[in-house]
C-alpha cells in the first residue's frame, strides 16, 4: 500500500511538471511542403515525431525478419528433429535399461544423427549391439562414436575395454587400457578395468604394481585387497619357484611381502620348497623352525620331517615339540621319520605306532609297513600294506566297481 501511494504522489508530481514545463515552453512546429503547410503545437508534435519513430523501427524490424525466410525454417526444422531425436534417444535408453536389447538399438541409431549428444546415442547403441551378440556391429558403432565428438577417446576406449573384458578378450583389453592408462594414470574406472584384465590374462607383476593404486583409490576392500596380495604373491613366487636359477627372485619376492603374508602357509612351502631345490636346506629348516614357532600348523610339520639337514639336532628340537603336543599324530610321524634318518629303528617304530594310535592313515601305515619289510618282520608288513590301502580306498570318491557278476 505505501508503495502504490509513493507511485501515486510521484506520477501525479511528474504530471504537474510536465505540465509546467509544457505551459513555460510554448513554441511550435511548421511543416511547409509546396503551397501545403502544417502547423502544430511544439509538444504534440514531439510525441507524433516519437510515434513515427516507433513505427518505422517496428517495420524495419519486420522486413529483416521477413529477409531471410528459409533460415529462419531451417532453424526451426532443426529444432524440431532435435527434439524428436531427444524423444527417441529416451525411448532407446528406457529400452536398454529394460534390456529389450533390439528396440534400444534401432531408436539410438535413429536419433544419433540429429541428437545433440550423439555420443550418448552411439555407446548406448553399442551396448545393446554387444549384449545381442553383435560384436562387429557394436565395434562399428564405437568407430562412429569416436567420430561423433571431439575429444572422446577416453570415453569410447573406456566402454570398448568393458566390453573386451565381457566378451573375455583379456589381452585385447588390456593393451587398449594399458593405452589409457598412459592417458589417465589415475582414473578410477582405467584402475578397476586393469584389474580384470591383469587377472584375466594371469599377469600377477601387473596386479601386484597396480595393487598400491586401487588401495590408495579405495576402489578394494580391506578382503578383497588381502585376498588379491595373497593369491598374487603366491602365484609370483611359485612361478618363480618353478623356474631354473631363479633363488634370487623368489628371496626378493619374499623380502617384499607384506608382514601380515609371513606366516601364510602356502607361501611358507613354496619358498621353503624353492630353498630345497637351490640346495639351501639349512635355510629352509630355519625358516619351518621359526615358522612353527609362531604358529603350529600340520603342513609345516609333515614338511619338517622331509629335509634333509642335521637329522639328530631336528630329532632333538622335534621331541621339544612333542612335550607340548604329545598326541599330535602329525608330529609323532614326523619323529618317527627323523628317527629313520637317524637310524634309530625302534624308535622310529615306536613313534609311527603313536601316530597310527591317534589317527590311522595310509601314509603312516605305509611308513609302518616299509620299516617292518627291512625289518624282516613280514607278516606285520603285510598288516600295514593292507591297512595303507584300506585307508586309501576310503578316501577315494564312490564309484561303481566291477563284480563277480559283471566280469
Amino acid at each position: 500500500m505505501r508503495k502504490l501511494i509513493l507511485f501515486i504522489v510521484i506520477g501525479l508530481a511528474g504530471g504537474a511538471l510536465l505540465g509546467q514545463l509544457m505551459l513555460s515552453v510554448p513554441g511550435y512546429w511548421l511543416i511547409r511542403v509546396g503551397d501545403t503547410s502544417v502547423q502544430t503545437s511544439f509538444w504534440f508534435g514531439l510525441l507524433l515525431l516519437f510515434a513515427l519513430f516507433l513505427v518505422f523501427h517496428f517495420v524495419l524490424r519486420a522486413l529483416w525478419r521477413l529477409r531471410r525466410p528459409i533460415s529462419r525454417m531451417r532453424r526451426w526444422n532443426a529444432q524440431n528433429r532435435n527434439s524428436q531425436a531427444m524423444r527417441r534417444t529416451v525411448q532407446g535408453l528406457v529400452a536398454l535399461a529394460e534390456g529389450r536389447w533390439k528396440r534400444a538399438e534401432k531408436a539410438l541409431t535413429r536419433a544419433a544423427r540429429d541428437s545433440s549428444t550423439p555420443l550418448v546415442n552411439y555407446l548406448s547403441a553399442a551396448l545393446a549391439a554387444h549384449y545381442q551378440g553383435r560384436y562387429e556391429q557394436s565395434e562399428a558403432l564405437l568407430r562412429q562414436a569416436h567420430g561423433s565428438t571431439e575429444n572422446a577417446d577416453s570415453a569410447v576406449s573406456l566402454v570398448q575395454a568393458q566390453l573386451m573384458l565381457d566378451r573375455q578378450q583379456h589381452e585385447q583389453a588390456l593393451a587398449t587400457l594399458t593405452r589409457l592408462e598412459q592417458q589417465l594414470p589415475e582414473h578410477p574406472q582405467v584402475l578397476k578395468l586393469l584389474k580384470q584384465a591383469y587377472l584375466g590374462v594371469g599377469d600377477w607383476e601387473g596386479i601386484r604394481r597396480l595393487l598400491p593404486r586401487l588401495e590408495r583409490h579405495r576402489l578394494v576392500g580391506e578382503d578383497e585387497r588381502a585376498d588379491l596380495e595373497r593369491r598374487t604373491y603366491r602365484a609370483l613366487m611359485r612361478q618363480a619357484s618353478q623356474s631354473d636359477n631363479e633363488l634370487e627372485r623368489v628371496r626378493t619376492l619374499w623380502s617384499d611381502l607384506p608382514d601380515h603374508l609371513t606366516g601364510d602357509v602356502e607361501l611358507i612351502l613354496i619358498y621353503v620348497g624353492a630353498l630345497q631345490r637351490a640346495g639351501d636346506s639349512a635355510q629352509a629348516e630355519r625358516l619351518l623352525r621359526q615358522s612353527l614357532k609362531s604358529h603350529w600348523d600340520t603342513r609345516l610339520i609333515h614338511h619338517y620331517g622331509t629335509l634333509e639337514v642335521d637329522p639328530n639336532r631336528q630329532l632333538v628340537t622335534a621331541e621339544k615339540w612333542l612335550q607340548e603336543r604329545p598326541n599330535d599324530p602329525e608330529l609323532l610321524m614326523t619323529l618317527g621319520r627323523l628317527s629313520l634318518r637317524n637310524a634309530y629303528w625302534g624308535k622310529a617304530q615306536e613313534y609311527f605306532e603313536a601316530s597310527h594310535r591317534q589317527r590311522p592313515s595310509g601314509e603312516v601305515c605305509a611308513e609302518l609297513a616299509r620299516l617292518y619289510a627291512n625289518l624282516g618282520e613280514h607278516s606285520k608288513s603285510q598288516f600295514y600294506y593292507r591297512k595303507s590301502v584300506e585307508l586309501l580306498d576310503r578316501s577315494l570318491p564312490a564309484l561303481p566297481q566291477p563284480s563277480e557278476h559283471t566280469r
